[in-house]
């Protein structure tokens, strides 16, 4: 079941963010003072959040199956992970943010008052951000949900992809994409591998 419904969604998505150029490593990260809504009062920007050692955006949703789960439960959905990521990388001084850019379905279950309600339901530890317009996922180049971008200090892209290979059924064994990049960077060792496909939700864009 897993593996029909995720042929499905690659095919559907796959037209949507195919000619999509995200950033590559070394490249810089954009948009650094561009502020984005946590809440109806509250705002914040890539600079604000960036940490002692880096900074990891995600780009996330409230209602992508990658991210929530399947109803069938074949896959619990990236979501869960992401405390355990922000301990990870907090751990080392690197801070985390979640970024919504699904701008065609803010009435559809994707506004700030469903990011603020979703953020207290899971108790996610790190700032969910409004990416209004989805400039910072057409910046970056963000292509699903999830979608991780790892940047050091300099705003350096050091690593994007996946959170990890859970969801692919002929893996030999788990690799947790991330958490890796967390501790070898912490360590000053090389991240290996630095880029890996990302899976998902293609973001919703407005079509221009």
């Amino acid at each position: 079941m897993k593996t029909i419904f995720f042929t499905f969604l690659c095919f559907v998505s796959f037209g949507l963010y195919s000619q999509i150029n995200s950033l590559k490593i070394g490249d810089l990260a954009p948009l650094q003072d561009r502020k984005m809504a946590i809440n109806q009062k509250e705002a914040m920007s890539l600079k604000d959040a960036m940490g002692e050692n880096g900074l990891i955006v995600i780009f996330s949703s409230n209602s992508c199956p990658f991210v929530v789960g399947f109803e069938d439960k074949s896959f619990a959905g990236w979501e869960n992970q992401y405390n355990t990521i922000f301990d990870k990388a907090t751990a080392t001084k690197t801070n985390v943010i979640l970024v919504n850019s699904n701008e065609a379905k803010r009435s559809n279950g994707e506004s700030i008052s469903d990011m603020v309600e979703r953020k207290n339901l899971k108790g996610f530890k790190m700032p969910y951000l409004l990416d209004e317009n989805s400039e910072l996922a057409n910046a970056l180049g963000g292509k699903t949900t999830p979608h991780v971008f790892f940047f050091d200090k300099n705003y350096k892209l050091i690593y994007t992809g996946s959170i990890d290979n859970s969801f692919e059924e002929k893996r030999k064994k788990e690799i947790n994409y991330l958490i890796n990049a967390i501790e070898a960077h912490s360590t000053g060792k090389k991240i290996k591998p630095n880029s890996t496909s990302p899976k998902g939700c293609s973001i919703k864009r407005n079509k221009n």
